[in-house]
């Protein structure tokens, strides 16, 4: 960007981003060209559209699941729309992120112990029960309308199928986006073999930096890292590569427990309030919610249904 003539201010991809962000649009009145726009979104589509046109020309018909890494929710939602509307209607659409509970991406301390960019559930979680909370007013990626299933991963398994996928095939490639790799090799164990999964690592090509320069930094930070069993750490005090590949597995997060969430964030902006039929219909597409979902959230917050 430099080299064509921009002025560069670099961040970390931390608490200061969206602040310093809308201080600079609101000091210069340039465009937002936020991923969390429509246009950021519709972008994306063109790769959900990419997948279903090709595999449907390779094999006569649409996958059957396609993995995604989720942390914001746009990548999932823009893949989704695009797969849509290409045909793969009944395509399923599972969210990968790596499971990071415990650490707050809000304080400086967790942030920085961590130990991986994105692609992880401090961002995914928090996109997911309340995507509003971007640099737009209203947020185009709404994961929620578009998740069939959403599972973790830990640290170690993506740094080990980091590893494995530059060994194997020769391509080298940030841990954050293997976060979709790493879970699909387990999900893919689980499905008949007649059926196709297909991983959607494009947007995150070079999400993250090299694995090594990332736990270089882990170490530094006072991270124990070592070979064993990656389920046995610990959010931002270890991480824990596999020793096989038959050690890597996913969690299933529970999408309800993430629609309570959502409904609960969205109806305490009117809460003593009342909402329309519209509001209604909206909250119940945004989350895939029932209509009982909605009326227990709403009376939790003393809302009214009109």
């Amino acid at each position: 960007c430099e080299a064509y003539g921009a002025e560069v201010c670099q961040l970390t991809v931390g608490p200061e981003l969206f602040y310093v962000f809308l201080c600079l649009l609101e000091e210069t009145g340039y465009f937002n060209a936020s991923l969390y726009t429509p246009y950021g979104i519709a972008g994306i589509e063109s790769l959900g559209a990419e997948i279903a046109e090709e595999v449907l020309a390779s094999i006569e018909r649409y996958p059957d699941v396609v993995m995604v890494t989720h942390a914001g929710g746009g990548n999932v939602t823009g893949t989704a729309r695009g797969l849509r509307k290409a045909g793969a209607t009944a395509t399923n659409v599972i969210g990968a992120s790596v499971d990071l509970s415990g650490l707050h991406m809000a304080s400086d301390r967790d942030f920085n112990r961590k130990s991986f960019t994105t692609g992880h559930t401090g961002f995914g979680v928090p996109f997911a029960t309340w995507p509003d909370r971007a640099d737009v007013p209203r947020n185009a990626a709404r994961p929620l309308r578009y998740l069939d299933q959403y599972v973790t991963v830990t640290q170690g398994e993506v740094f080990y199928t980091t590893e494995m996928l530059a060994q194997l095939e020769g391509l080298e490639r940030g841990p954050s986006g293997n976060t979709a790799l790493a879970a699909a090799f387990a999900i893919a164990q689980t499905m008949p073999q007649d059926q196709v999964l297909v991983v959607q690592e494009t947007e995150y090509t070079g999400a993250g930096k090299h694995p090594t320069a990332q736990l270089t930094f882990a170490r530094q930070r006072g991270i124990e890292i070592r070979r064993g069993e990656p389920r046995e750490r610990q959010p931002g005090k270890s991480i824990i590569i596999p020793e096989h590949p038959d050690q890597i597995s996913v969690q299933n997060y529970a999408l309800d427990d993430l629609r309570r969430s959502y409904l609960r964030n969205a109806l305490r902006q009117v809460k003593g309030g009342e909402i329309s039929q519209i509001d209604i219909d909206f909250l119940q597409a945004d989350a895939r919610a029932s209509l009982e979902m909605v009326r227990q959230a709403a009376a939790e917050q003393q809302v009214r249904l009109a």
